[in-house]
């Protein structure tokens, strides 16, 4: 995949929504992650009775990819049924300015996927807390 293919990243991220487990909301989102070196990884939303221990799409793809040993992050694409595309939650802001701070965050909503809106991941959370390793007490 080239590292410019919205379009594509945010089909991917459409399929990884079918796979959604919200028995709760029914709030289905997807997310598909891609790697500098062209590689997609997906991730969808898992609720929880116990809400604060539901997971957002965005988290399972990040700790997916993590997990295999990526690092390196072109952009994010997330899907929902969402007027103008699904946004990140605060968590997931967080999680991204750490791993993934100059990756694009892709929006749509699944009833149009051609319309894509971009965001920095800069933009969506200013002023991000971010550790300095090896600074502990």
């Amino acid at each position: 995949m080239k590292r410019t293919d919205k379009r594509g990243l945010v089909r991917a991220a459409a399929r990884a929504r079918q796979k959604a487990v919200a028995p709760y909301s029914k709030f289905q989102v997807g997310a598909a992650i891609l790697t500098r070196s062209g590689r997609i990884i997906p991730g969808a939303n898992v609720e929880s009775a116990s809400y604060g221990l539901t997971c957002c799409a965005e988290r399972v793809a990040l700790f997916n990819a993590l997990i295999s040993g990526k690092k390196n992050f072109v952009a994010i694409a997330v899907v929902a049924r969402a007027p103008g595309g699904p946004m990140p939650c605060g968590a997931c802001r967080q999680l991204l300015a750490e791993y993934a701070p100059h990756a694009a965050v892709w929006v749509a909503d699944s009833r149009n996927l051609n319309v894509i809106r971009e965001f920095a991941v800069g933009d969506l959370l200013p002023g991000a807390f971010l550790a300095v390793p090896g600074d502990s007490d």
